[in-house]
């Protein structure tokens, strides 16, 4: 019986052969910390009785879902930080650089095999290049802290394949909801998504990024796509024999398999108010919407704004809409800026804010009121999180986020 790809990196990091069930230690290689957590990490690192971090060199801290303030406690959140990295040493601090799960990948924090946690749900981002990563609470990571260890039950894996060439007008974002509405939104539970197949291969990493982001929607512990030559040119480091041997086995074990072939694929929107709530653009084309918002940790990317750029190239944004958008990071931003798809989409009426995760979070940046409509690319569209609870959110792609700006109405790319 074989192992399947996340066997094999828990198996590495504990240095023995690992099956689904089984409970083990994991040698933590890499935690993130955000502005939302960081102070009750404090706390409880220090009610513990800890006295130092296991390795502050491990260790990075974020703020970005609270930059800029909106309301005093969110600095307060801040000065937290300050002082719990100060006092133990944490030099890996991002404070103005982006979201913590676009950073983590794109600052090379995280690295094929690694085993990584994260005070956020959608730490399972990670699983992009080939790692076992996954949110935790505050008590786990200041156990972490004070450790360097952590338990993990090793979980069960759902293999999704996915073959063939995807139409012109479908993402990676209209994939991973289309996989979700048919898992449902407690499908996969403590399980591992593992993707494969000729459409996988050919997808960016930015594109996976977007897909193992969104995992945790149906419920999942954690996502991971094989690491290949894209993953190690991205990651920047030599595809070799160490790491091609985190492959699944071909005779692995999975609990669960899903086929699909890329054709059969249309542009989906998440409707109010559950991610699981998948249906074809087309059924829901000419409905008005507010506001349009194009970015997060999900789709937050250069291939995402230029996705958006090349409908709206020449194009203006429908009257009396809101489009906003949020690059990934500091990063992204600049490289959008330096290809001219940042003046694209601001020309077309674009309000363009500094990278972090803003609306995504409802913290602010565009939060909107009672029965008004929006269609942001993020991951979430539960109530109350854009705003008040009678807003309605649709969960859409870049592209089609873009089109429906230019019509004011839902409208397919």
């Amino acid at each position: 019986m074989g192992y399947t790809a996340i066997e094999k990196i828990i198996g590495r990091n504990v240095n023995k052969k690992v099956h689904a069930g089984e409970i083990v230690m994991t040698n933590v290689d890499r935690v993130m910390i955000d502005d939302i957590m960081v102070a009750f990490v404090k706390e409880k690192f220090e009610e513990m009785g800890f006295k130092k971090i296991w390795d502050p060199e491990k260790v990075v801290l974020i703020y970005d879902h609270f930059l800029p303030a909106s309301q005093v406690d969110d600095t307060r959140q801040f000065k937290a930080g300050n002082e719990f990295a100060s006092k133990y040493n944490i030099s890996h601090i991002h404070r103005s650089d982006g979201i913590c799960h676009q950073l983590m990948p794109e600052q090379g924090y995280v690295k094929p095999g690694d085993i990584a946690f994260g005070t956020d749900s959608h730490t399972v981002t990670y699983g992009c290049v080939g790692a076992f990563s996954s949110g935790i609470g505050y008590t786990e990571m200041a156990g972490i802290l004070g450790t360097g260890q952590l338990w993990v039950k090793v979980p069960e894996t759902i293999k999704i394949t996915i073959d063939g060439k995807l139409p012109s007008n479908v993402t990676s974002k209209d994939i991973i909801l289309k996989i979700i509405g048919d898992l449902r939104a407690d499908g996969a539970t403590y399980k591992c998504l593992e993707f494969c197949g000729s459409t996988i291969f050919n997808m960016s990493v930015a594109g996976r990024m977007t897909m193992s982001n969104m995992v945790v929607e149906a419920g999942a512990k954690c996502a991971v796509f094989t690491a290949d030559e894209a993953t190690c040119e991205y990651c920047g480091l030599e595809y070799n024999d160490n790491i091609k041997e985190l492959a699944a086995d071909y005779d692995a074990v999975y609990v669960r398999e899903l086929r699909y072939d890329a054709k059969d694929f249309v542009p989906v929107l998440a409707c109010p108010s559950q991610v699981d709530n998948i249906h074809p653009v087309k059924e829901y084309e000419g409905i008005a919407v507010d506001q349009v918002f194009l970015g997060s940790c999900t789709n937050g990317r250069l291939e995402d704004l230029q996705t958006a750029a090349a409908i709206l190239k020449g194009k203006k944004i429908a009257k009396y809409l809101r489009f906003i958008v949020t690059p990934a990071s500091v990063k992204v931003y600049n490289e959008a800026l330096a290809d001219g798809t940042i003046k694209i989409l601001a020309d077309a009426g674009a309000i363009i804010t500094h990278p972090g995760c803003g609306l995504c979070c409802g913290r602010a940046g565009g939060i909107l009121c009672d029965d008004e409509v929006v269609v942001a690319t993020n991951n979430r569209n539960f109530l109350g999180r854009m705003g008040t609870s009678k807003v309605k959110i649709y969960l859409a792609s870049p592209a089609t986020a873009a089109m429906t700006a230019i019509k004011g109405v839902i409208s397919e790319p």
